[in-house]
C-alpha cells in the first residue's frame, strides 16, 4: 500500500495520508511519504496551497504504536535534523535520535513550508495526529471531528510538538491535557484551533474553495506572510517552548522505563482508547 497519496487539482495539491484500516497511524514510512509529497509541492511552481487529509472515517489516530506498520525499528534518509541513526543506538538515546528526527524535528521542517497549508479534519485527531494538523496553517474540520492528547495518562507531558499553549491558551491547554478527554469541534473552534467547522458531507468542498480563494494571492507575498506570523509566535516563545517541553517529555520516557515495564507507562493503543472510551 502507498502510505501517501498526492494529487494536483488546479492550483491545489492535494496530499492524503492513506492507512485508514489503521486510522492513519503514522509510522516512519509515512512520516517520509508525507515529507517526500510535501517536497513536490513545494517544488511545483503551478502549486498555491497544500492540502493534508486523511483517508476514510478519522484524519489520524496519531502515532503508530501497535499496527504490523510499525517500523521503529528501520533506518530512513533523515532530512530533519542533523543527529546519527537510531537504530544502532539503545535507551534514550536511541529514542531522543528517533523522535528528535520523525517527531518534532519534521513538525518543524513542514511548519515552515512556503506555501499555505489547510488541515482537512474528520473523525479523530488524537495525540500526533494534533501534530500533524497543528503544523498547518489552516485547519478545517467536520462537525463529528474530535481532539485529545491522552499521552498524560502515560505520565508524558504532551505529544513531542508542544504547541497546546499557542494553538489552545494556557488554561485551555491544561484542560485538554490535564483531563484526556475527547473535546468535539465545537469546543475547538471555540478556542481557536480550528479555523471552520462544517458538516461532514461539505468538508471536501469547504476546502476547495478555501484553497481556491487563497490561490488567488501572489504566491511570494504569501511565503512572506507565513513567514511573518511563523516569526512573531516563535518570539512569543513557541521554539523555545518546545525545546523546553521535548526534554521534560524525555524525562518522563525514562522515568516510565524504570518505574514500569516499558517507556510508555505500560500502555498501548487498545488500552489507551479503552480509557478515553471510558470502557
Amino acid at each position: 500500500m502507498t502510505e501517501v497519496l498526492y494529487e494536483r487539482r488546479g492550483a491545489t495539491a492535494v496530499v492524503t495520508m492513506n492507512r485508514p484500516e489503521f486510522r492513519n497511524a503514522q509510522n516512519s514510512a509515512m512520516t517520509y511519504a508525507l515529507d517526500a509529497a510535501f517536497a513536490r509541492a513545494v517544488d511545483d511552481p503551478e502549486v498555491k496551497v497544500i492540502v493534508l487529509a486523511g483517508a476514510g472515517k478519522h484524519f489520524s489516530a496519531g502515532h503508530d504504536i501497535g499496527t504490523p506498520g510499525r517500523d521503529v525499528d528501520v533506518s530512513f534518509e533523515r532530512k530533519a535534523v542533523l543527529w546519527w541513526d537510531h537504530v544502532d543506538r539503545a535507551g534514550g538515546d536511541q529514542r531522543f535520535a528517533r523522535e528528535s528526527e520523525v517527531y518534532l524535528g519534521m513538525c518543524r521542517r513542514w511548519r515552515e513550508i512556503p506555501k499555505p497549508v489547510i488541515a482537512m479534519v474528520q473523525g479523530a485527531c488524537i495525540a500526533g495526529g494534533l501534530m500533524l494538523a497543528w503544523v498547518c496553517d489552516l485547519i478545517v474540520c467536520s462537525d463529528d471531528a474530535f481532539f485529545s492528547d491522552p499521552v498524560v495518562r502515560m505520565g508524558i507531558p504532551g505529544v513531542e510538538y508542544f504547541a497546546h499553549p499557542w494553538v489552545l491558551g494556557p488554561r485551555a491547554a491544561k484542560e485538554f491535557l490535564f483531563t484526556g478527554d475527547r473535546f468535539d469541534a465545537a469546543w475547538a473552534l471555540r478556542h481557536g484551533m480550528v479555523n471552520r467547522v462544517v458538516p461532514r458531507s461539505a468538508l471536501e468542498s469547504e476546502v476547495e474553495a478555501l484553497a481556491a480563494r487563497i490561490a488567488e494571492m501572489p504566491q511570494f507575498g504569501l511565503a512572506l506572510t507565513k513567514k511573518a506570523v511563523n516569526q512573531a509566535e516563535d518570539q512569543m516563545g513557541m521554539r523555545a517552548g518546545m525545546d523546553s517541553v521535548f526534554g521534560l517529555h524525555h524525562f518522563a520516557h525514562a522515568h516510565n522505563a524504570e518505574v514500569s515495564k516499558d517507556s510508555l507507562g505500560g500502555l498501548d493503543a487498545r488500552s489507551m482508547k479503552q480509557a478515553a472510551d471510558g470502557s
